[in-house]
């Protein structure tokens, strides 16, 4: 049988006293907390146990006794041990340690039914005795009390459905022992004890003040954003355009997605669970970071007459697009790459695509005055952060390249015609009918006027198909190249939201506080002295820490694989700038 004892690294050289700790059920194992100093009074010590339970939640109890003599003490260690009366156990530690060697000595004293009490002594003294191996584990009390323990197969601790573990148990009695850690050496109580905080409690000034000041700013967050909610809820809001509009601007969205993350850190009710404290760090920190880059942003843009620059760069660009677009036209009304087309379908099309031209570059000639102010009052929204900026720039894109959007819309819905009209009549020539309620295609019957006029029909389609296919092949290749554009600036937002920075900062610089398990290294290994083990723990990888604690976002560009972007090229089907309606990505 082998016992196991995780004793704390800060009570190695404490004065002698009584351990105080937890039996984890289900293991012959103990957790060491607080070593108590003598001189003590025992009634004492068994009513500061009952609050310390009380408080904590924590089956506490009296471990045994722990010896570190010192001159004029050699009568401390049979003391200590009569102290077993007092405190009754089943088994009772009596843990000693001798100046100059590392390794401690524990004896085991256990009580049986009859009131008895046998004492066995860790090391080995005969073969005929039954031996009890103890082995000392010793942790770093601080690290452990602030770590947190995920389980390595589920990948989710919310999600661990098992009976926790000894090494789990261990962590959690450590975190929620945290009352037992309040008592220094500054305390004026009648018990003095030896724990990480003995020294003086470890805490922040300025992290109280902050404590102290959340609670005023998160009623005045909570006040405006009922305001807020109270004014979207305003019955000319949720009409359908301006319901259609704000779920097409990225900029609404943006609000919309803001709005529940400050829902969620001005809560009332305290994250308990760990990964909800980690969920509002995260949102915490994204926000100010966010805020951060969006003031240096406006900054820049505010110094030395940047947006006037801006303002006056936007106007020959969009002269110099029209201008190519037009020389693009003339290309293709003529004999693009030496190909035959339909001259008819082909001066058409070029003319009805050069008319938009001329209507986009009136529009935007006549916003040319307004364009500055736009651009001024527009860099205001950068004081929200970096991420309303970014969307207030797709949005802006998105109206400036609207043409572009309606020449590719033009040429795919004519193409898609064609390529279903062409696919409906191959049917036919081969004696095939598709059936809309069954939603398959079956066979039919056709008499000789309807293949004439399928003939005829899919001769004028077929021949036409180039001439179109060339338009919309064009026009979808400067599609794409927006919706690149705009898929970067919503990868650049999306990733400022989801990214968990605050998790990621506690990996870097203090790993021990996401866990993945622990690892064990021989520490001491005295003849005569119990097996020194010290636990250290292993961070989590910066993947794990990103898949487990990525803010949950909506998706704002499209997400479709390459082989279903590839077929609704082939066919013709619109491809959408926004995805706002698609559901959360987890």
């Amino acid at each position: 049988m082998v016992l196991k004892i995780f004793f704390p690294q800060c009570c190695n050289r404490a004065e002698s006293g009584l351990l105080v700790g937890r039996w984890i059920s289900g293991h012959d194992s103990a957790v060491v907390l607080a070593v108590i100093h003598y001189p003590f009074i025992p009634g004492q010590v068994k009513q500061y146990i009952q609050q310390m339970q009380a408080q904590s939640g924590v089956e506490l109890t009296v471990l045994g006794s722990w010896s570190l003599p010192k001159e004029g003490q050699e009568s401390m260690e049979s003391f200590l041990r009569d102290l077993s009366t007092i405190f009754p156990q089943q088994r009772w530690l009596q843990v000693s340690r001798q100046m100059g060697k590392m390794g401690f000595i524990c004896e085991v004293v256990n009580r049986n039914q009859n009131g008895q009490e046998t004492q066995q002594e860790a090391k080995k003294q005969n073969d005929d005795e039954e031996e009890e191996k103890v082995i000392f584990v010793h942790y770093e009390q601080r690290k452990v009390m602030l770590s947190q323990l995920h389980p390595t197969e589920s990948g989710d601790p919310d999600l661990d459905t098992e009976p926790p573990s000894e090494l789990k148990q261990v962590f959690q009695t450590v975190a929620r022992s945290q009352p037992l850690f309040f008592l220094d050496r500054y305390d004026d109580g009648p018990l003095k004890s030896t724990h990480w905080q003995s020294e003086g409690r470890e805490a922040s000034i300025i992290v109280e003040l902050l404590k102290q000041a959340s609670v005023p700013l998160c009623v005045l967050i909570s006040w405006l954003l009922a305001l807020w909610t109270w004014l979207c809820s305003i019955r000319i809001f949720s009409l359908y355009p301006l319901r259609f509009l704000s779920s097409k601007l990225s900029t609404c969205v943006q609000i919309s997605y803001r709005t529940e993350h400050m829902r969620t850190l001005s809560s009332p009710k305290p994250a308990i669970e760990h990964k909800q404290f980690m969920r509002k760090g995260n949102i915490l920190v994204s926000f100010l970071v966010d805020v951060g880059l969006g003031v240096l942003l406006m900054s820049w843009l505010y110094r030395d007459d940047h947006i006037a620059t801006l303002a006056n760069m936007l106007m020959p660009a969009a002269d110099h697009v029209a201008k190519e677009l037009e020389e693009l036209l003339q290309w293709l009304m003529g004999a693009p790459a030496g190909l035959k087309m339909n001259r008819a379908l082909d001066q058409v099309l070029g003319r009805f695509f050069l008319y938009h031209i001329h209507l986009w570059i009136s529009y935007i000639h006549l916003m040319s005055p307004f364009i500055e102010g736009i651009l001024w009052y527009g860099g205001l929204s950068a004081c929200l952060g970096l991420t309303f900026a970014l969307s207030l720039l797709s949005d802006m894109v998105a109206l400036l390249t609207f043409h572009i959007y309606c020449f590719y819309v033009y040429g795919a819905r004519l193409y898609c015609l064609k390529i279903y009209g062409l696919s409906s009549l191959w049917r036919l020539f081969r004696g095939k009918k598709w059936n809309v309620l069954r939603q398959r295609v079956d066979s039919c019957s056709y008499d000789v006027d309807q293949l004439f006029i399928g003939t005829l029909l899919f001769t004028i389609l077929l021949f036409l198909l180039p001439t179109t296919a060339l338009y919309y092949l064009v026009f979808t290749l400067l599609r794409l190249v927006v919706v690149l554009f705009q898929g970067v600036l919503h990868l650049s937002v999306d990733f400022i939201n989801s990214f968990p920075l605050f998790a990621m900062g506690l990996r870097l610089f203090r790993p021990y506080r996401l866990a993945e398990g622990v690892k064990f290294q021989v520490l001491c290994e005295e003849p005569g002295t119990a097996l020194h083990l010290l636990m250290e723990i292993n961070p989590l990888k910066c993947s794990t820490v990103v898949q487990l604690y990525r803010t949950p976002t909506y998706s704002c560009y499209p997400r479709d694989s390459w082989a279903a972007l590839v077929k609704k090229l082939f066919v013709g089907e619109l491809i959408y700038p926004w995805r706002h309606k698609s559901t959360k990505v987890d």
